[in-house]
């Protein structure tokens, strides 16, 4: 059983140029939490020395530990294990990053994310920046990895190594990059030292962008507007501004952007009510015969080299094929989908839960008989994935949902590997996994009016 002081590693969460950052137990309590370690790029360490950067190492532990703010994370720990400096950081299983589905070939294509959600992202962002720059800090590496994704959907910034501290001037070697390619700002590039607050609201323009967009502004930069006839040229003027090479062109500050970003929203909450009201009603043709479809209900074990062909899944991790679901609400709290004869829990469980919690949760439900059954079970991903919709557009907003749509991420039955198990993503529609110590939520699935599974 490997150890980092007292913690126990339970895997490798990622790692960069200067540190690498764990997934650890604290005994014990047995509480997970995210560990990161000095554990530099043998290159950097001969170009930096290992002095520098263990002074960077601890500077960015200070920044964070003493800025306390709902969109930055916290520090719960800091120690040096074997001459290795390390803090302890809360877990997070998401990350804007993953949420998009962007690759480390940053150039690739990404999934599109609705306008009202990269608003919030957007929005959380921008707040936490704000609260850096009144400290005097330009955090100077801002992209999707370093955006941590809580169980409630708060956004946290991460990585403060590569920060900037009010008069601080960077003493590394001048072919050393400050920032990561496609998000650094133009005059970070050119000078990290005389870079002030404008150049990290660059890059919140970049993911803005792209996650309208589901790719990267190039020069010259099409308007979000050619890619989706929902946005107007409101949204082609705010970014504009937002990705203006000429930093002084651009928002001078997070609040300015803010704002921008409030009169955005309020256009377009604005735009979608007149389109909801000039929308004609469906009309209720009745229960028709439609052809149905079959889902795999046993579990299987998957991993991911073979998990997109043998879930019919995208590059992007999308089901190739969407289901013309036909949902019928019924009394209790239960869904019947006659495309699929599944039913489903209206709602689900109150709170997200472990893997292993998701089976104690089915068990209760058969215990107590709920809407009458004793048959419900965790769904397979075949299941989950006909509850996914292609991103809406038009009148698609106006669809009030069917479903509790606090219920973003869903278990299924399927598992990864010995410690991690597949989801779904109900709202950015796409199927993940995570490992059984991370939290989502359960909806459980039977036959309906059919023989137990």
């Amino acid at each position: 059983m490997k150890t980092i002081g007292k913690y126990i590693v339970r895997g490798l969460l990622g790692r960069g140029g200067m540190a690498r950052v764990y997934k650890v137990e604290i005994p014990i309590i047995r509480k997970i939490a995210a560990l990161k370690r000095l554990a530099p790029n043998p290159l950097l360490e001969t170009m930096m020395g290992r002095e520098k950067l263990h002074q960077l190492f601890v500077s960015e532990a200070i920044t964070m530990a003493n800025l306390r703010h709902r969109h930055i994370v916290e520090i719960r720990d800091f120690e040096v294990n074997h001459s290795a400096p390390f803090y302890i950081m809360d877990y997070f299983a998401h990350n804007l990053g993953e949420r998009i589905g962007e690759s480390y070939q940053t150039d690739l294509p990404s999934r599109v994310i609705a306008p009202d959600k990269a608003i919030d992202y957007t929005r959380q962002i921008l707040s936490g920046l704000a609260r850096l720059h009144a400290a005097g800090i330009i955090h100077r590496d801002i992209k999707p990895f370093n955006l941590l994704i809580t169980d409630d959907d708060t956004v946290k910034i991460c990585d403060f190594g590569l920060s900037k501290l009010r008069g601080e001037t960077f003493s590394g070697p001048g072919n050393v990059n400050v920032g990561s390619p496609w998000y650094a700002a133009p005059e970070q590039e050119a000078d990290p030292n005389q870079v002030r607050p404008a150049a990290d609201i660059y890059p919140v323009g970049v993911m803005l962008y792209r996650m309208l967009t589901g790719r990267l502004p190039q020069t010259p930069r099409e308007p979000v507007s050619h890619f989706n006839s929902d946005l107007d040229t409101c949204w082609d003027h705010m970014l504009a501004r937002a990705l203006a090479t000429d930093p002084g062109q651009r928002y001078q500050s997070a609040a300015a952007m803010r704002q921008a970003l409030d009169a955005i929203d309020a256009h377009w909450q604005d735009r979608k009510q007149r389109v909801c009201r000039l929308a004609e009603p469906a009309v209720d043709a009745g229960i028709q015969s439609i052809p149905k479809r079959s889902c795999r209900q046993r579990p299987i074990k998957i991993g991911p080299d073979d998990a997109r062909r043998q879930l019919g899944l995208d590059a992007l991790w999308r089901p190739e094929v969407w289901v013309a679901n036909q949902f019928e609400q019924l009394a209790a709290g239960v869904v019947v989908d006659r495309a699929t004869d599944l039913m489903w829990q209206q709602s689900g469980s109150v709170y997200p839960v472990t893997w292993p919690e998701a089976a104690e949760y089915i068990r209760q439900l058969n215990q107590m008989s709920v809407a009458g059954q004793n048959r419900w079970r965790l769904p397979t991903v075949d299941e989950l994935a006909t509850l996914l919709t292609p991103l809406p557009s038009g009148t698609d907003f106006c669809v009030q949902p069917v479903f509790d749509a606090r219920q973003r991420q869903l278990w299924s039955c399927d598992r990864k590997s010995f410690v991690s198990a597949w989801y779904i993503h109900v709202e950015m529609g796409f199927v993940g996994w995570l490992d059984f110590t991370a939290s989502c939520y359960v909806r459980a699935v039977c036959i309906a009016n059919g023989p137990l599974p």
